[in-house]
This record gives C-alpha cells, structure tokens and sequence, in this order.
C-alpha cells in the first residue's frame, strides 16, 4: 500500500479522496489551513490510525517541503485551492498564491524529495464559455477568470515535470455535488444551494427556462478518480476531464428534489442571467482509456444520498 500525502484534506473533494485512499488500504497525511475546509469533515478519518491531520499553509516557504522530507510519499494529491471564481476576481493576488504558488510549493517538494506522482484538481474553467460540445481535452483554453488562468497555469507548470521522471495527472473536474459541500461557499454548485433551500422548506429559484444543462458528476467518483490515479501502477502523465459525459438539466434537478419534498413550493423562474453558461458537457473517453475510470454514480442516486444525509 501507498503514502500519500493529500493537500487541501479538510474540504468537500479532499475529504472523501482521504476516506478513499484509507478504505482502499494506504496511509494518508492529510494538510489544510481550514480556510475552506473544515475538521469535522474528517471525523471518521481521524478515527484512524493510518491518517494524520496537519494544519498548514501549502503555499507558505517550506511547508510541504519539511511535510515531504518527514513523511517520503509516494504520491501528493494536491486538491488546496482558492476555489472561488468571484475572490479570485477581486483579489487576483490571493488567486494566484494559493492556485499557483501553492502548485509550485508542491512540484518543488516532489522533486527534492523523489515523490513519484502527483494528481492535481484542475477544473472544466480553463474551458471559458466554448460551445464546443462535448469538451474535449484538446478543445481550445480559453479561462474567462482569474481561477481558471491560474488552473491552466498550475497544469503547464505540473506537467512539465513529467520529462523529470514525475508522473502528473491533471483532474479537469466538471460539476461535483455530493454530501460536505458547503451551500454557503461562494463556489458552492447548484445542487447544494437547491439542496439547502429544499431543506428549509423554501422553493428555489433558476434563472432561464430551466433546460439549461450541466455535467454534474458525484464526489463519491470524482474522490475514486483521484486515488485511482495517484495508487494504480502503470498509469503516464496527462490531463483528462473528470465527468460523466452525459448532460442534466436543471429541469431534471427540480424534478428529483420535488420527489423527495413533495410539499416544497414550486420553483420560481427569473430571466436568465449575462454570461450564464447554457450547456456543459464533457467527453469522459479519455479518462477510461488512460486511467481506466468511468462514472458510477447516477445523479438521482448521488441526489438522494445527499438528501438522505446532508
């Protein structure tokens, strides 16, 4: 079994990647500075002798550097991030520290201390707004914010290692929902908001006529990708998209949360809003050719889970 040192370990995807990676048998180090993530979404990790828990900045000098030279991982799945599109539009500073600084802590940590491979979450943003559906890998770059630069960035800078010897993954994750995701976060998608809102016996509102469409794809998936691609043998370099390839509108949504809440109020419909995405979908082939990952979760299954257990 492996080591494998997960940054960002205390938020939604870090902390069921760490569930993960201990149910299939390696000892996890997990780090977060608990800026976005939190504790208590590690409280069965931290049951368990095979997991320990250290708060640090990873974009501060030497911090992951002194947690590699301790810990001699095999792997580092580097998830810490700011993952807000709007902070990082109005504090581009903040974005490019802990989106491109922390990544380069991480690289230099790696090499300096014979770490053989790193998965990055990477994200469907260094997209922009293309029409062209499905998203393939090869489709143009074109990031509309500071996030989705800096993204795009951190896998340029990632990958380079490969021609070292380091085996680099980059996770172009499209819309993950799933239990832990916090519907207050800025960057919160919006099955967790309708989540909240049904809870609360509140109707939610979309904005267009509801058939806009996204590829929302599980965490319980997104976590298996992830340790799939830091522990399973054989696998080279490369970026692939993290998604289901199949396309859900919101439409759909509304309609599995009403079954479960029968007595919710209607949704409200309100003008669609400029700069709105319409459709999204990625093309999942190339992760199955290259790391032998598909999606297992159906989304009414993943919603009802998460409507079972919050």
């Amino acid at each position: 079994m492996g080591r494998i040192l997960v940054t960002g370990a205390a938020g939604f995807i870090g902390s069921h990647t760490t569930e993960r990676l201990l149910a299939d048998g390696h000892t996890v180090l997990g780090v977060d500075n608990f800026r976005s993530g939190h504790r208590h979404n590690l409280t069965a990790a931290l049951r368990q002798s095979a997991f320990r828990l250290v708060e640090a900045d990873v974009a501060a000098a030497d911090a992951v550097d002194r947690l590699a030279a301790g810990f001699q991982p095999d792997a580092i799945i580097h998830l810490a991030a700011l993952v807000s599109v709007q902070e990082s539009i109005r504090d581009p500073e903040l974005n490019h520290r802990l989106n491109v600084t922390a990544t380069e802590r991480v690289a230099a940590a790696a090499l300096a201390h014979g770490v053989r491979r790193i998965v990055f979450a990477s994200s469907a943003a260094i997209y922009g707004d293309t029409t062209d559906l499905p998203i393939r890998e090869e489709t143009e770059k074109a990031p509309i914010s500071p996030y989705g630069a800096a993204k795009l960035h951190a896998e340029g800078l990632l990958l380079g290692l490969a021609a070292q010897g380091v085996t680099v993954r980059c996770h172009r994750y499209f819309n993950v929902f799933g239990p832990r995701q916090d519907p207050a976060s800025p960057y919160s998608g919006v099955i967790s908001i309708f989540d909240r809102r049904y809870r609360e016996g509140r109707g939610v509102t979309i904005y267009g006529d509801g058939r806009q469409t996204r590829d929302f794809i599980s965490v319980h998936d997104v976590a298996r990708a992830n340790a799939i691609a830091a522990t399973q043998p054989g696998i080279g370099s490369g970026a692939a998209n993290i998604c289901t390839g199949r396309a859900t509108s919101l439409l759909e949504i509304v309609g599995i949360f009403a079954r479960h809440y029968p007595q919710a109020p209607a949704p409200r419909f309100e003008p669609g809003r400029p700069g709105d995405i319409i459709h999204s979908r990625g093309r999942a082939e190339r992760a199955e050719a290259e790391l032998g990952f598909t999606a297992q979760v159906p989304v009414a299954e993943g919603l009802a889970e998460l409507i079972r257990v919050g």
